[in-house]
């Protein structure tokens, strides 16, 4: 059986770290998919916030993919440089 994707949005991921848009969250929200498009971000699942030193690299062209409400939810994220990342992410 394969699933749609129910949202999609492009988030700027800039010098302060954020988390996915809470809107497009529900509590049936088991997966997202995400890629990294113009500058390098770090990330973090577990409820800390990244530091631009800290959190797993994630590099520009690279995929993202959350299995877990509890990782999606306290997914947060921040860059690494002078260069903001845009993620693109879809939601099932």
């Amino acid at each position: 059986l394969a699933y749609a994707a129910r949202k999609y949005e492009s988030i700027t991921i800039a010098d302060t770290a954020i988390g996915l848009t809470t809107a497009n969250i529900t509590a049936y929200t088991s997966r997202v998919y995400c890629t990294l498009e113009t500058g390098q971000i770090r990330f973090r699942t577990e409820g800390t916030n990244p530091t631009s030193a800290s959190g797993h690299l994630l590099e520009v062209g690279s995929a993202l993919e959350l299995y877990s409400y509890d990782d999606i939810v306290k997914f947060k994220a921040i860059r690494t440089g002078a260069t903001s990342g845009v993620l693109n992410c879809s939601y099932w």
